[in-house]
């Protein structure tokens, strides 16, 4: 059976090759579009990405429709385990809290029933929102990541690495 995690105002739920056109629409925003850079076929692209064995991809439902997707990898290596987190949402949903729910609802999941006792998360350092609202579910900056990833212009940016330790989730 599939997991379900429910939020306050968010359900997440494993998603599907139905979800990909919205997921792609919302993906092909400019808003999104400028940090989750991606090819033409955005399409091919969000179908590979639920297709990856290393990741698990839930659609974040609000309201009873896909606003976004958040995902999750573990790094497996005893020495080093944990797990990170990278989401996105649909700029009409922007500022409503739904991206903290998200990562609060994901980050209890992981830590809680998957035994992480450590999470990590890199926006993009410039991306002040992003960092606002992990920062609300306990995430803290690491440090910077100097010229981490590529953007759309071709251009090198900075990346802020954030963690949280499973006590400290809020």
């Amino acid at each position: 059976m599939a997991t379900i995690l429910h939020g306050d105002a968010v359900t997440l739920r494993p998603a599907t090759a139905d979800d990909v056109p919205r997921l792609a629409e919302i993906r092909d925003t400019p808003e999104v579009r400028a940090r989750w850079r991606g090819s033409a076929d955005l399409l091919a692209e969000v179908a590979e990405d639920l297709a990856d064995p290393e990741t698990e991809v839930f659609a974040v439902e609000h309201g009873g429709r896909v606003v976004g997707a958040v995902q999750w990898y573990a790094e497996t290596d005893p020495e080093y385990r944990h797990a990170g987190i990278d989401l996105f949402l649909d700029p009409s949903v922007h500022g409503r809290g739904l991206g903290t729910d998200t990562v609060r609802t994901l980050a209890r999941h992981l830590t809680t029933t998957l035994g992480h006792h450590r999470l990590v998360i890199d926006p993009a350092a410039d991306n002040a929102a992003a960092i606002r609202c992990y920062a609300k579910a306990g995430f803290r900056p690491v440090g910077v990541m100097r010229r981490y990833e590529r953007g759309a212009d071709g251009s090198w940016h900075d990346g802020l690495l954030m963690d949280l330790l499973a006590d400290e989730l809020t």
